[in-house]
């Protein structure tokens, strides 16, 4: 494995550890003094501010109309749908519910890779998404029923769709992402992004009692916008530009660890053989799926073949 690899595959665990805490961060505002479509215009609006600061000290680069366009589409799925369809049902559904959907994220890639760019659905990349999801729904499972609120299906199917979308992201605009540096891409997505949602959201937004939320309120607020948007982009766009949509999609089962994690840190939960095994599944489901051919190097055998 080359050291852009590596890079790449910890960069998605970053991403992957801060989205892990995304539920009960964001769940805890939601829960004091903010609505789901408020707090994804925070997010969007938030992660544009963000990138435009964090892009005057980077190369400046000219971005061609034709791919300004796609830009926009690109927001469309893997900002708008995703975080936003994510943040709404979040309010609606319970954590727990949240961390099973995240789940069908690595399954959604896999199937549309081999339908829109041809990768191939290998039986060690299947293995590997099968005990990947095995993994991760026994270790939410071994905690699920702690949890004192239940889900709804409203939140769970808009969980669903932001899934999807972000998966239909990962493959259409893989060529789209390798072509322009990190904050280049992300300033104008989040713009498009916030463009798109805050005409939806401004009702929402402008009824807030400002001065009735909590610091506490705040600080979760802050860690979705600076976490939870900021800086976990910035890693998978370094993830994106070196790795397959599949493998990207497969770190979705690090999120449910992390939380479990965390709540054995804090004392909120003891760390038992079912769990060691979930938390083994889910690595070598990944290792199983990062291990897998992909299409070129199938393709570069078969012409090896040819030749020998």
């Amino acid at each position: 494995m080359t050291f852009q690899k590596y890079k790449a595959h910890l960069a998605l665990f970053g991403a992957a550890v801060m989205w892990g805490l995304m539920s009960p961060m964001g769940k805890t505002a939601l829960e004091n003094g903010l609505d789901g479509i408020s707090l994804a215009t925070f997010r969007m609006t938030g992660g544009a501010i963000c990138f435009w600061l964090a892009s005057l000290f980077a190369p400046k680069e000219d971005v061609k109309s034709s791919d300004m366009l796609l830009l926009f589409f690109a927001a469309l799925l893997g900002i708008v749908m995703n975080q936003g369809c994510f943040t709404l049902g979040l309010s609606l559904t319970s954590p727990i519910d949240a961390s099973i959907v995240t789940t069908t994220a690595p399954i959604a890639t896999m199937v549309i890779a081999a339908i829109f760019i041809k990768e191939p659905v290998t039986s060690k990349k299947v293995f590997g998404v099968f005990l990947g999801s095995i993994g991760a729904l026994t270790l939410i499972m071994s905690h699920s029923s702690t949890s004192a609120q239940s889900g709804s299906i409203i939140g769970d199917l808009l969980c669903l769709a932001a899934q999807i979308s972000y998966a239909f992201y990962l493959v259409l605009f893989k060529g789209l992402i390798s072509r322009y540096n990190i904050f280049t891409l992300m300033k104008w997505m989040f713009t498009y992004s916030a463009m798109c949602f805050i005409p939806l959201s401004y009702n929402y937004v402008s009824k807030i009692d400002y001065a009735a939320i909590s610091s506490v309120t705040w600080w979760c607020t802050a860690y979705v916008i600076l976490c939870g948007t900021f800086l976990s982009n910035m890693l998978v766009m370094v993830g994106q530009k070196n790795l397959r949509p599949t493998v990207i999609s497969m770190y979705n089962y690090i999120q449910p660890i992390v939380g479990t994690t965390v709540s054995i840190i804090l004392g909120m939960g003891t760390f038992g053989p079912a769990k060691g095994v979930a938390v083994t599944l889910v690595f070598l489901g990944v290792y199983l799926v990062t291990q897998s051919k992909s299409r070129a190097q199938m393709l570069a055998e078969k012409e090896n073949e040819l030749h020998s």
